[in-house]
């Protein structure tokens, strides 16, 4: 059995689903686009290959193997992207929780089965289908969830918009015990650098008490005041927009001391390690062109 254990974004990793490359079909095509960032490089015929976006999850799945942790990877569904499990799914304590997404990615879900057969069938949650989730949009940090969302009246206009003001009441019902503080992001389908697909592309925690931001990927600004205030200016890693755009925000912890960065990140690694991190630099720029990262491509299940 797998006991599922997640209350922060940094605690040391035992157990993570990873997402597969493998098949993950044709180039889409344009109407088929889920964020400007993928339509951009579908229209400029740049769109990543399957045999280079598997060469950089392979060398992901390696450094995990360096750190001792168990990795577990979907069943190989033809012609399907997954490699985004973060989207699929998520983790707070002992409870998983089964993303209401976009519903043609409803089968990626039943993928990955090989875990879900270990874990107790009451820790396995759905939500009610008016609440829009998606893991991107949710951060536990000890005694807070931060959650992205979008609450603006045009919300059905964005492809873009996946987590709703449903899904920030419910978060707040189930832990009542946490303090559940949401985020309006910015979002856009048609301009990657003005679009914040979820809060992890433009916000994430890293080691105890630090953090990664962009301010333009907030609609308000107070509630991005409010983060630097949380953790404190001299905390803070304020990356530009393009920087965001290249998904700076969007690395990923395997412990308060490790973390593992996309290798072209020269600014970013170079803070990390002043700040007395080890930098794990990984190859991820062919599958950041579909507006995902490390974090959206990995699914905690256990942090001690």
């Amino acid at each position: 059995m797998i006991h599922l254990n997640i209350v922060d974004e940094t605690s040391p990793l035992k157990a993570v689903i990873l997402g597969t490359a493998m098949s993950c079909g044709p180039v889409p095509s344009p109407e088929e686009a889920y964020d400007p960032k993928s339509l951009e490089h579908i229209l400029a015929g740049t769109y990543p290959k399957e045999e280079d976006m598997i060469k950089e999850m392979d060398a992901f799945a390696r450094v995990f193997e360096k750190y001792g942790v168990d990795v577990y990877r979907p069943k190989v569904l033809e012609d399907c992207n997954q490699i985004f499990t973060r989207d699929i799914a998520f983790v707070i304590e002992d409870k998983l929780f089964h993303a209401n997404i976009l519903p043609d990615r409803e089968r990626e879900f039943e993928a990955i089965h090989e875990v879900l057969e270990k874990i107790s069938p009451n820790k396995i949650i759905r939500p009610p289908q008016v609440v829009h989730i998606e893991g991107g949009d949710v951060m536990p940090w000890h005694d807070h969830i931060f959650v992205g969302t979008y609450s603006g009246d045009d919300y059905p206009d964005y492809i873009t918009a996946r987590t709703n003001k449903e899904a920030v009441e419910y978060l707040a019902a189930m832990f009542p015990h946490k303090t559940v503080k949401s985020f309006e992001l910015r979002k856009s389908n048609t301009d990657p650098k003005e679009n914040a697909l979820h809060l992890d592309c433009c916000f994430q925690p890293v080691g105890h008490d630090k953090a990664i931001l962009h301010k333009n990927g907030f609609l308000v600004e107070e509630e991005y005041q409010w983060l630097v205030d949380f953790f404190g200016s001299e905390n803070i890693f304020e990356i530009t927009k393009d920087e965001m755009y290249q998904m700076f925000s969007n690395v990923f912890s395997i412990s308060p001391e490790v973390v593992v960065s996309e290798r072209n990140f020269t600014r970013l690694n170079r803070w990390l390690r002043e700040q007395g991190f080890t930098v794990e630099e990984i190859p991820y720029a062919e599958i950041a062109k579909q507006e995902g990262l490390l974090r959206c491509s990995t699914m905690p299940l256990l942090r001690e």
